[in-house]
């Protein structure tokens, strides 16, 4: 991609998620380009479709914010501190960019596949505190997306910027520990959604 073009997509991602934070996930294309200081035919020959532009900004904000967050809790040696770490910044983007994950549910971009690079990192993390005996040995990789869902879900029900999903966070680490009481129910296949609007986050 040439430099005006890169620096184009960047501006259109930037003021696609300025728009859906401002207005919420319906904010029109059109909006958007006069934002970015583009033509909306710009916009298109880069984002032919909403489901797109709204899978680009997901990815740019994971760029942004939480690839660095995993990348330094790849290097810390206590794995239920990176752990946190990395569930903390992952809460923390949504929370911000609850109206971009709105719309990425309205459009069909969030998937099973455009959140296993995180899902991956985290199962990883899992596995090494696991292997410190750090994290509830029952615990199995199934379960971290369904997590992510139970935590994403409380975003809903509280005010943007809140820091009220902290309290859940907690409840859920607390029970990933390995002094945690009651012992799992066996855990069922995971399903992916294959409906529009994908994972219910």
């Amino acid at each position: 991609m040439r430099a005006d073009a890169a620096r184009n997509s960047g501006k259109i991602l930037r003021a696609a998620r300025e728009a859906w934070a401002e207005q919420g996930p319906d904010a029109l294309l059109e909006d958007i380009a006069r934002r970015a200081g583009v033509g909306i035919a710009t916009l298109y020959r880069h984002f032919p479709d909403k489901a797109g532009l709204v899978r680009a900004a997901l990815d740019q904000s994971f760029a942004e914010e939480i690839a660095p967050a995993i990348e330094r809790a790849l290097g810390d040696d206590d794995p239920r501190r990176a752990l946190t770490a990395v569930l903390e910044a992952a809460m923390s983007t949504a929370d911000r960019e609850r109206n971009t994950l709105a719309a990425a549910r309205n459009s069909g971009a969030v998937t099973a596949e455009a959140s296993s690079p995180f899902i991956e990192s985290l199962t990883l993390l899992a596995r090494r505190g696991q292997e410190a005996g750090l994290i509830r040995a029952d615990l199995v990789a199934d379960d971290l997306p369904r997590i992510m869902v139970m935590l994403m879900g409380v975003l809903w029900t509280m005010d943007p910027g809140s820091d009220g999903w902290r309290r859940y966070l907690a409840l859920v680490l607390d029970a990933l520990s390995p002094g945690a009481t009651s012992p799992l129910p066996d855990a069922v296949p995971l399903r992916s959604p294959r409906k529009r609007g994908g994972w219910p986050v």
